[in-house]
């Protein structure tokens, strides 16, 4: 992350207390980073957030861990979480590591909470190549297929991004478009939408399916683009609660991304979690804008960055995460990586893992 996280907190809750806000009793106690470093001993890890109106955060609380099986973490009065003194881990081997702790209000109260997070050694790649609905074109696999995921996977992506949209029942659905196969997304039952065959094998997931399979490895992350609901606005909002939730039930956060063209989707999603990661697709703010809300970063089209050749170098001057999309041609490729963007979503990875290869 390009800002430090305890300005990005700070300007997440300063836009948040502008913001129109129906989930605050929803938002969600996290870690500020999940990933493990690697070959540190007693390596800091992370902070938690605890999920509290306005500016009480952990400090009113006391932590306590109650369930590390692996018997490496410790906790101190701040709900800063380490690695025990001299600990430290390898590369390889089992990389998921489950823990449960209590927190008690300080100064008396009886409030108490049991949190459960899922901590993951930090191999993730670090290259600039995110493979957009998953690598598909090269091996005929369906976009946003569970198989386009594992060959982004298996090619060293960093990321892999996918869509997702809402079915009629409530359930979120990994597809592009409003509609597949002749169906509406919105106004059509999850239990039917994920019975379409889309290739021999190859069936229309569900976000829980995506988001799992993902959680089998530790190399390549997800970039969750949610779309902004053809019916309501509304809609959209409680699509960003549905996937939120999610992924923290499934402790998934080590390995999720958010994107939207919704602004305030976006805004919801910090809004539950003020440590999210958040990047906007849209072309109505400046990077400043952005940067004021404590977004991550932007996510930028292609013909922005021609438009404005010194456009990356602001927004990095601002904090600011930058990718760009969707990018396919060699030229456009070159052109990017010469802009020095940090990530180039593009439908074409193997590509560009070639061009990489020969500079």
């Amino acid at each position: 992350m390009k800002q430090p996280f305890t300005k990005i907190l700070l300007l997440a809750i300063a836009a948040f207390s502008m913001f129109s806000n129906s989930a605050t009793s929803q938002r969600l106690a996290a870690l500020d980073n999940y990933r493990i470093p690697l070959k540190v001993k007693s390596a800091n890890i992370g902070k938690i957030i605890m999920p509290e109106a306005g500016h009480e955060i952990s400090h009113q609380w006391k932590f306590k861990i109650i369930n590390d099986t692996a018997d490496i973490f410790r906790i101190n009065s701040k709900g800063e979480l380490s690695l025990k003194r001299g600990k430290s881990l390898n590369p390889g081997g089992p990389f998921r590591y489950s823990l449960t702790i209590s927190t008690k209000r300080k100064g008396g109260g009886s409030e108490s909470k049991i949190l459960e997070f899922e901590l993951v050694k930090d191999e993730f790649l670090n290259n600039i190549v995110v493979a957009h609905r998953g690598a598909w074109r090269e091996s005929s696999a369906p976009q946003n297929s569970i198989k386009a995921l594992e060959n982004a996977i298996n090619i060293g992506c960093s990321w892999s991004e996918f869509d997702l949209w809402m079915s009629a029942d409530g359930v979120p659905i990994c597809n592009h478009d409003p509609s597949v196969k002749g169906y509406m997304v919105e106004d059509t039952d999850a239990s039917v939408l994920t019975s379409l065959e889309l290739s021999p094998g190859e069936r229309l997931p569900t976000v829980e399916e995506y988001i799992k399979k993902a959680m089998s490895q530790n190399k390549t992350g997800l970039v969750v683009e949610i779309k902004p609901s053809g019916k309501s606005p509304e809609r959209t909002l409680e699509l960003t609660d549905k996937v939120v939730h999610l992924v923290h039930s499934l402790k998934a956060q080590a390995w999720v991304t958010y994107i939207s063209f919704s602004y305030e989707s976006l805004l919801r999603v910090m809004e539950l979690d003020p440590t999210a990661k958040t990047a906007y697709l849209g072309s109505n703010k400046t990077v400043e804008e952005i940067s004021r809300s404590g977004m991550w970063g932007i996510d930028f089209n292609i013909s922005l960055f021609k438009k404005d050749p010194l456009l990356a170098e602001r927004a990095n001057k601002l904090g600011l995460t930058v990718n760009v999309w969707t990018v396919n041609s060699e030229e456009d490729l070159k052109l990017m990586m010469d802009m020095g963007v940090d990530y180039i979503t593009t439908n074409e990875p193997e590509l560009l893992f070639r061009l990489i290869e020969r500079l």
